[in-house]
């Protein structure tokens, strides 16, 4: 398995570790209708409820490659996390969408290595001194139909070659 695979296996497997997370997809999905996308993100709290779209889903965004030496190469993957809740105003859903975001946060925070499958911050030698995951975007959107919180996150793995 690639070290592209790995890292994404390990950012899936983290925000699923996140209790009420809601359904998290390996990449992005398509359907032909807003029923059937809508029925991909679609969860049900364990402790009862009603079922909504709260939902996530990972794209590797951008590749950059360094030689920071004439025997090692890193390479810098950008991920680009895209998560969605459904806005129920009497529920402080988007408080509830923050929260979700601030434990994903902590749980990179707390395992930069990404459980070893990447260096654990910005390496010598890299343009970027940005680590752990940064919230680039929050707004209400239409998703699948259905109007939603809608968070960008972003997150930066390094890999020696």
């Amino acid at each position: 398995m690639s070290a592209l695979a790995l890292q994404r296996n390990a950012i899936v497997a983290l925000l699923d570790s996140v209790p009420q997370i809601g359904i998290v997809q390996d990449r992005e999905r398509h359907a032909a209708s807003d029923g059937e996308l809508a029925a991909l993100f679609t969860y049900t709290p364990p402790a009862g409820g009603t079922a909504h779209i709260r939902g996530w889903w990972l794209r590797r965004a951008s590749t950059a490659e360094h030689g920071i030496s004439t025997a090692r190469t890193v390479s810098v993957h950008q991920w680009t996390v895209h998560g969605y809740l459904a806005i129920a105003d009497a529920q402080a859903s988007e408080l509830l969408l923050d929260e979700l975001v601030e434990q994903f946060r902590a749980l990179v925070r707390a395992d930069p290595s990404l459980g070893g499958t990447c260096q654990p911050g910005p390496l010598a030698g890299s343009d970027d001194r940005t680590d752990g995951v940064q919230v680039v975007a929050a707004e209400p959107v239409d998703f699948a139909g259905v109007r939603c919180h809608s968070v960008v996150l972003q997150l930066r793995t390094w890999s020696y070659l």
